[in-house]
């Protein structure tokens, strides 16, 4: 059986910067990005430890390939994807916690 995978966009307080990655453990990964774990990292260096939006898949596969869809995307796309789903911006670790 193939490991699933999900997409996700983490930004800053200001919501000035976007980084959209993918993950096998989105738990995992996402505690990273908040411990900033790899300080010379791009997440590190603009402090993004919210999380604002994610999807899930039955394969990574599926996962990478959505994940490259989402950064082909113009900077308003990704905000009208967040904006769908999460309106108010809030972060969704505590979603995931649970998980």
């Amino acid at each position: 059986m193939k490991k699933g995978g999900c997409v996700y966009i983490m930004t800053n307080q200001n919501h000035s910067t976007l980084y959209v990655g993918v993950a096998a453990d989105l738990l995992r990964r996402v505690h990273e990005h908040k411990t900033n774990i790899k300080r010379n990292s791009f997440s590190a260096r603009y402090n993004l430890t919210k999380l604002v939006y994610y999807e899930t898949f039955h394969s990574i596969e599926e996962a990478i390939l959505r994940e490259k869809q989402i950064k082909a995307g113009s900077r308003q796309k990704k905000l009208d994807l967040i904006n769908s789903l999460n309106p108010n911006w809030k972060d969704l670790w505590d979603d995931i916690q649970e998980w």
